[in-house]
């Protein structure tokens, strides 16, 4: 049986996803197979993983909010911003108004710019972060703009010498949420570092989806992997979609451009009812629905690209 398509793994804690990859290649006896993005080792929750030709959807898949859910605990700060690391600061004790907690945490909802941690991927001249965290340096890091969507203050803990809060958090992807719990932190004048997280969603892909990495030989065994892989149109359907009819299909399916007469009236575009402003990617069917791949509008010279050809 080919397995094609997105396979959402709930990823345990102490393994990285390179090592969620690995597992599942061996696992499955299927080379290609990529992740949609990073989660850190002591991290846990969704990590999707395109499977075959699935995996020419990571980009667009890696483009999709992320739901998390964080602990965050005030009173001393790391070298990793979260419990993993050394401690560098602590206050034996910390009051906290509830008050003054709420409004601060939803002050960061909206677009908020954020310094990368030194313990992290991005790469500078070359190298990752970690490695240069590792080794004790620590470089200058420009600051990126992420968008927070939502927050919701789930449970607070303000009675202990070092008060804790959890919250769920939608934010765009590149968003750090151990530097947004240091940022809270500084925010409230006290010093703050990460306890727990969890990836609850991936776009519109949740908890409730995954399969645990261990159960995968058995589903394999037992026929049912099919069961729990989402096609690969099916994760990028924020994308908005066009039929096309028999004819154009064809050149569709040929890699060749899709001239058309009018502007494309699409369904479940983002922009407008009719199409999109200037350039857009859009899933393309055949009349029978199949999914041909993942095609560019030129609303200037009238004809959809090809991007992705699948079928």
């Amino acid at each position: 049986m080919t397995i094609e398509g997105i396979l959402p793994i709930l990823k345990p804690k102490g393994m990285t996803s390179h090592d969620v990859v690995a597992k599942a290649r061996r696992f499955l006896g299927i080379k290609r197979i990529g992740h949609t993005g990073t989660l850190d080792p002591e991290v846990t929750g969704v990590l999707p993983l395109c499977i075959g030709r699935a995996t020419r959807m990571v980009e667009y898949i890696q483009e999709l909010p992320k739901q998390y859910e964080a602990a965050v605990v005030f009173g001393l700060a790391t070298d990793t911003e979260d419990l993993s690391g050394n401690v560098l600061e602590e206050i034996p004790l910390v009051q906290l108004a509830e008050d003054k907690v709420r409004s601060v945490i939803q002050s960061f909802v909206g677009e908020i710019s954020q310094v990368p941690p030194m313990y992290s991927a991005v790469k500078v001249d070359g190298k990752r972060l970690y490695e240069l965290a590792r080794a004790g340096v620590e470089v200058e890091r420009k600051a990126r703009n992420v968008t927070i969507y939502e927050i919701e203050l789930l449970e607070l803990d303000l009675n202990r010498d070092h008060p804790e809060v959890r919250f769920r958090v939608l934010c765009s992807k590149g968003t750090y949420i151990r530097t947004l719990c240091v940022d809270i932190g500084r925010a409230l004048g006290v010093p703050a570092a990460m306890k727990e997280l969890v990836r609850s969603s991936t776009g519109r892909i949740g908890l409730e989806q995954c399969v645990a990495l261990e159960d995968l030989p058995r589903l394999r065994e037992e026929g049912l992997l099919d069961t729990k892989i989402i096609q690969a149109d099916q994760a990028v359907d924020y994308l908005p979609s066009l039929v096309l009819n028999e004819q154009l299909s064809v050149f569709a399916l040929q890699g060749r451009k899709v001239r058309l007469h009018e502007a494309p009236a699409l369904q479940g575009s983002r922009d407008s009812e009719t199409g999109v402003e200037q350039t857009g990617i859009i899933r393309i069917y055949d009349p029978h629905k199949r999914f041909i791949g993942l095609f560019s509008w030129n609303e200037t010279e009238g004809h959809l690209a090809p991007v992705k050809v699948f079928n």
